[in-house]
């Protein structure tokens, strides 16, 4: 591994003469660069500056190298080779999610970016049978996000109905308000411009990137997790989520290739969601089953850290206040406390969940004139 201070005179040094090319996307390195693995002939060049800031080249190298490069001069850059990835796991998983991939409308050529956003949010902790009847419902109604974002915030709560976590529906609205008024209502393709909407964070802004897009970006949810711990790190679990790290473990699986990349991600979540599941992984159906760590060293139990587990739904909170959101939905005029204090028995819990909904946004309104959802 060869790591060089300086210039971009050093940059010539590092990866020497002979063919190659240049490609542009954001480099996987951030911060102080830990590579792991011998140096390649066929690597990638990741230029950074001295405080951690990708410089926007990385560089595919040939045999034996790239020459001919480029660079805007700048006094505080380091270079970094970094080692081709083995892509044959990756392209083994492209081949069988190709062949097998379930046929979901956000898959299908032409759906466009727009749809990609909500279906991502609304895939979020609720699953895909629940999400495509009230996504077609969305996009039927606000087929663009100019749409959504001319009616009232609580049109949008409304209409997310029972999908579950609903301050998800305020996300979207305030994404769509600021896609139409300062994106000409086209969603951005740019991943910064994509972080920058209300409401939207890192996994989802990733996922519209790759999967509308076609740019090559790590996507990482629990089912990529799951894969990954296994197949990888030969453990049954993946443990407490560590976006760098989570991030970092699957840019090593992505090929180089935008649209390899792009099926890779989804080919994962995927494998994942249905074969490499939590409770009953299926093994003999894994295309990768001849390559998985986990399998190959006897299934051994997990024995590391274990991400929190969530309270069950019965009695909870979160199911107080879904009870109270019900009545709101179903009522065109401010819900009286009385109606309120109907729902449920616990007056504390009730009083709490309320307080959560209107510190939310989720509702408005004061016990003497009744509550209702945002306009």
């Amino acid at each position: 591994m060869e790591v060089r201070e300086g210039g971009p005179e050093d940059l010539t040094t590092a990866v020497g003469e002979g063919g190659g090319q240049v490609i542009r996307q954001p480099c996987r390195a951030r911060g102080d660069i830990a590579v792991k693995g011998d140096d390649h002939p066929a690597g990638r060049i990741v230029v950074q500056d001295l405080l951690g800031e990708c410089v926007e080249d990385v560089f595919l190298c040939g045999l034996p190298a790239c020459h001919g490069l480029s660079v805007t001069p700048h006094a505080d850059r380091r270079v970094v080779r970094v080692p081709a990835p083995d892509e044959s796991l990756a392209l083994t998983v492209n081949e069988w999610f190709r062949a097998t991939g379930r046929d979901l409308p956000w898959r299908r050529p032409g759906f466009g970016a727009w749809g990609v956003l909500v279906s991502e949010v609304m895939l979020q902790q609720t699953p895909v049978a629940r999400v495509i009847p009230r996504l077609a419902e969305w996009l039927e109604r606000w087929p663009t996000p100019a749409d959504l974002a001319a009616v009232p915030a609580g049109e949008a709560v409304r209409a997310w109905n029972r999908l579950g976590y609903p301050r998800r529906a305020l996300n979207l609205h305030a994404a769509a308000v600021a896609i139409a008024e300062v994106h000409g209502n086209v969603v951005p393709t740019d991943l910064r411009d994509l972080l920058a909407l209300p409401g939207i964070g890192d996994y989802t802004a990733r996922a519209v990137a790759v999967f509308a897009h076609g740019q090559r970006h790590p996507v990482v949810d629990i089912n990529v997790r799951r894969v990954l711990a296994r197949a990888v790190d030969g453990q049954a679990e993946p443990g407490p989520p560590s976006t760098t790290r989570d991030l970092a473990a699957m840019d090593d699986l992505l090929p180089l290739d935008d649209a390899e990349a792009r099926v890779t991600n989804a080919a994962v979540m995927e494998l994942g969601a249905i074969v490499c599941t939590a409770r009953a992984p299926r093994c003999d159906d894994c295309p990768i089953r001849d390559r998985c760590r986990w399998r190959a060293e006897g299934y051994p139990d997990y024995e590391g850290p274990r991400a929190a587990k969530q309270k069950k739904f019965e009695g909870s909170d979160r199911q107080v206040r879904g009870l109270i959101l019900a009545e709101l939905r179903a009522s065109d005029v401010p819900v009286s406390q009385r109606e309120i204090d109907a729902v449920w028995p616990d007056d504390v819990q009730r009083a709490r969940a309320l307080l959560g909904l209107l510190a939310d946004g989720l509702a408005v309104g004061t016990p003497d004139d009744g509550y209702e959802l945002p306009s």
